[in-house]
């Protein structure tokens, strides 16, 4: 009986603590608000900027920013459109290239704080390329999937409210959760998302980066020459191995009808 009572009350917080994905329209758990994770992961985002060389003075420096600018306005004027900005409101966006020319990687922390790795620029070699990357991380922060997998992980784990709660039920499992959700601490920026989550990013991010002017019809052609500068697997930081690349590159090119109808060159 017990056991049974337990289960409805995870079941009914599922069901109330929920939320609707921009664009995709998919349901998903928001069992923790953003008020309570992005002052956390803006700490540790600052943590980073102290820890790394940043090099947003030099030419690809200011693609990067120029790029995330430009598709933030995109996604502010796309929430705007759709009465969705309450749902960006407490976003601080933020764009930083980092010196590392070994990795190639590039992510967006819930709330709109980006980092680049100078290692994925010759993959991007141009804005645009670098606009398909930003549209993909920018969609993961705007998707809440850190958020989603915070709450997965505490509603699995019978910790129901807020991470205050949860704090009070067990910190030390709400702290490993939210740090897994997130992918803070050592693992910042190597979270590998859900083949749900990265195809929904893929899909966003087209929308996005079409929306501020850039050519959605190159986003198949950069993960053709990531897929081929990584052996055809994917690279440990930055790619999912699922959905693997040629089904993402093949569900990105039937996407792209619907991306070009947001399109319009940049003058």
């Amino acid at each position: 009986m017990y056991k049974k009572i337990i289960v409805f009350a995870l079941i009914g917080a599922f069901v109330w603590a929920c939320a609707t994905v921009p664009i995709t329209g998919r349901r998903q758990a928001a069992l923790v608000s953003n008020e309570e994770i992005l002052p956390l992961v803006d700490q540790e985002y600052e943590k980073v900027l102290k820890e790394s060389q940043l090099v947003n003075n030099t030419p690809e420096g200011q693609m990067v920013i120029r790029s995330g600018q430009r598709i933030q306005k995109a996604v502010e004027e796309y929430m705007a459109e759709n009465g969705l900005s309450d749902q960006i409101a407490n976003f601080e966006w933020e764009y930083n290239l980092v010196k590392n020319d070994s990795t190639i990687n590039a992510w967006c922390m819930p709330g709109g704080k980006v980092a680049f790795y100078t290692g994925i620029i010759p993959i991007c070699q141009d804005e645009t390329g670098i606009a398909v990357v930003m549209g993909h991380e920018i969609a993961h922060a705007l998707a809440n999937h850190g958020r989603e997998r915070m709450s997965q992980g505490m509603i699995a784990n019978g910790l129901l409210g807020g991470i205050g709660a949860a704090m009070g039920q067990n910190p030390t499992l709400t702290q490993q959760i939210f740090y897994q959700a997130i992918g803070m601490g050592g693992q910042l920026g190597i979270l590998k998302f859900s083949r749900t989550h990265e195809s929904e990013a893929d899909e966003i991010g087209l929308i996005i980066m079409a929306k501020a002017g850039y050519d959605p019809r190159e986003a198949p052609k950069f993960w053709e020459r990531m897929s081929a500068g990584t052996g055809g697997g994917g690279g440990p930081e930055f790619l999912s191995t699922h959905p693997s690349p040629k089904t993402r590159i093949d569900d990105l090119n039937a996407l792209i009808p619907k991306a070009m109808e947001y399109y319009k060159p940049a003058q």
